[in-house]
């Protein structure tokens, strides 16, 4: 299929800020995307871009996100640090805890342009943390701390080979996807998760036995655009494992992104979300200085 026909797909980009220790890029501010998620998407034909933050001490020129979500057909949130407390009006309950409030601010931006367009979104992992963060929900700081009888689901020593069961929800989309399964195998590799669900969204998978919400999906509703996330890694499933086939999961956002293309909806962000979450760093800010 030639290039101009295949959907152009954005994902956000990491970030590894200025470090006058490391070796190489010594002091530069690092953006850049982990290699199986770009695969993962150009495993059904998309192209992937990753959208750069325009910002920042060396930034030019006149190209804004709103470029990016004009032209692209879709984006893909994924995976990396925590989400800064602040951002959803909390204060870090501990020190490692504190995420990466630059990139979350990126990150909201990203969802605000590509909300105001309409454009598909999905998010894998900090991803699912950010949409539900973007649309008024918070987070547990971390699962172990402050969800009593939590399964363990972060290991550093297992990584992508620490595994849980999830329960999808019965008359959900995802569900839908999957229609002889109600139970399914995933990896887990997060310390933080929803504590309360962003409005308009409903939890489409929960782990098992304990309860944590696993995946979300913004309710259907005239005006919306398709979001939807995982808490897990789809991307990291591989042929031969018991876990959950994450074909099912990248072939609904395609579409989703296919059919906006071809029948383009007007955008629509009443939450401003950018300026709420700017207005929410400015008050934690502040709250730092007076301790």
């Amino acid at each position: 299929m030639p290039a101009t026909r295949r959907l152009k797909i954005g994902l956000s980009a990491c970030f590894q800020h200025a470090d006058p220790d490391r070796s190489l890029f010594t002091g530069k501010t690092l953006q850049y995307v982990e290699q199986s998620i770009a695969h993962w998407i150009m495993s059904a034909g998309a192209m992937v871009v990753m959208v750069p933050c325009p910002t920042g001490e060396t930034a030019r020129g006149d190209v804004t996100l709103a470029h990016y979500a004009d032209w692209l057909d879709g984006v893909v949130l994924h995976g990396g640090a925590d989400i800064w407390p602040g951002s959803y009006g909390e204060e870090p309950l501990r020190a490692e805890w504190l995420g990466d409030r630059v990139r979350d601010l990126y990150d909201l931006a990203v969802v605000e342009a590509f909300e105001q367009v309409g454009k598909p979104i999905f998010g894998v992992c900090r991803g699912l943390q950010l949409i539900n963060v973007a649309f008024g929900g918070t987070l547990y700081q971390d699962i172990e701390t402050q969800h009593p009888g939590a399964l363990r689901h972060r290991d550093a020593a297992t990584y992508d080979q620490n595994f849980h069961a999830v329960e999808l929800v019965p008359g959900t989309r995802l569900a839908s996807l999957y229609p002889s399964q109600r139970l399914a195998r995933v990896n887990s590799i997060h310390h933080q998760a929803i504590k309360s669900l962003a409005p308009g969204f409903q939890i489409e998978a929960w782990s098992r036995p304990d309860g944590v919400p696993e995946a979300i999906r913004r309710s259907p509703a005239r005006g919306r655009g398709y979001i939807a996330a995982t808490q897990w890694h789809p991307e990291f499933h591989r042929h031969g494992l018991d876990t959950l086939d994450d074909s099912a999961i990248l072939q609904d956002f395609l579409a989703a992104c296919a059919l906006a293309k071809a029948r383009p909806q007007p955008g629509n962000s009443p939450l401003r979300i950018r300026d709420r979450a700017t207005r929410l760093l400015r008050q934690a800010l502040l709250m730092d200085r007076s301790d």
